[in-house]
C-alpha cells in the first residue's frame, strides 16, 4: 500500500465513478413489477440511495446509468449524489451501459465501476480502487479467496475498450485478458449483491 503514501491526490487527478443502474433485475422479480433498486434496506434507504452515495462520497463527480423512462429510479440516485444519464441503448445489458456511461465523460482520467444492486460497498474501498489507478493502463479491483469482486477501475488507457462493448457481456472478457492489480480485502460489501428478495436484509 506504500504507492498510496504519495502526495494527496486532487479531485481532478481521481477516475470519475460510474454506477450501472440499468439492469432488469428479473431474478428478484421474474414478473417485471418490483424494481429491486428501489426496495428499501433495513435503514430505510433505497438500495438505489444507499450504492450512490457511497460511489458519490469516494468520488465526487460520479455518474449514474439508467434506461430511460425510469424517474423514480433517477431521482433517487441524484439524492444519492450521482448525476443520472439516461442511455437507450442500455437496455442491452451491462457491457452497453457501462459503453454508455464512459462515453458520457470520455475525457476522464479513468473509470471505478459499481453496480447499484450492491449497497455494502464502503466508500474507503471505491477511494481504495480510484487510488489504485497510478497510471493509464492500470486496471484495478477488489480480491479475496481467489475472487474478484466490484467496484473495478480502468485507467483511461482502456477507453476505447470500453466504448466497444456490447449487450450484457460486461467488461469481463478484458479483466480475463489482462493484467488486473489485486486489492485484498475482506470487506464483504464488494463481493455482496441484491438478486433476490431475501438478500435485502
Amino acid at each position: 500500500m506504500s504507492r498510496h503514501a504519495h502526495a494527496p491526490l486532487t479531485q481532478t487527478d481521481l477516475p470519475t465513478g460510474i454506477l450501472l443502474a440499468a439492469g432488469f433485475g428479473r431474478r428478484f422479480d421474474p414478473a417485471g413489477l418490483r424494481n429491486k433498486l428501489l426496495e428499501t434496506l433495513p435503514d430505510g434507504r433505497t438500495v438505489a440511495w444507499r450504492s450512490a452515495r457511497t460511489l458519490a462520497a469516494g468520488l465526487p463527480n460520479s455518474i449514474a446509468v439508467v434506461r430511460p423512462g425510469m424517474p423514480e429510479l433517477a431521482e433517487e440516485l441524484r439524492r444519492g449524489g450521482c448525476r443520472v444519464i439516461e442511455a437507450p441503448e442500455a437496455e442491452a445489458g451491462m457491457g452497453a451501459a457501462l459503453r454508455a456511461g464512459v462515453a458520457a465523460c470520455a475525457d476522464a482520467r479513468g473509470w471505478v465501476v459499481a453496480l447499484a444492486d450492491m449497497p455494502w460497498l464502503s466508500m474507503e474501498l471505491v477511494r481504495a480502487v480510484a487510488l489504485t489507478i497510478t497510471s493509464r493502463d492500470t486496471i484495478a479491483a477488489p480480491w479475496r479467496d481467489g475472487q474478484r469482486g466490484h467496484p473495478v477501475g480502468f485507467g483511461a488507457a482502456w477507453k476505447d475498450e470500453l466504448l466497444k462493448l456490447d449487450g450484457d457481456e460486461g467488461a469481463r472478457a478484458l479483466l480475463k485478458s489482462q493484467p488486473v492489480t489485486r486489492i485484498l480485502t475482506e470487506d464483504d460489501g464488494a463481493f455482496r449483491d441484491i438478486d433476490l428478495p431475501g438478500d435485502l436484509v
